[in-house]
């Protein structure tokens, strides 16, 4: 069975696709994007990734 970690990110509106692609680039998988605690502009960004890649 696939054991998994996983990360918090906060994302930046205007950066979103750079963030998301470096993250992409070292083996993140996307799970969910959540407007952040502010309820502003900010988003959060829940990724996962096997463990031990």
């Amino acid at each position: 069975m696939t054991q998994w970690e996983y990360a918090t990110v906060p994302l930046i509106v205007h950066a979103t696709k750079q963030i998301l692609d470096q993250w992409g680039e070292d083996g993140w998988e996307l799970v969910q994007v959540v407007p952040g605690p502010d309820g502003g502009q900010n988003l959060v960004a829940y990724l996962k990734r096997p463990r031990g890649q």
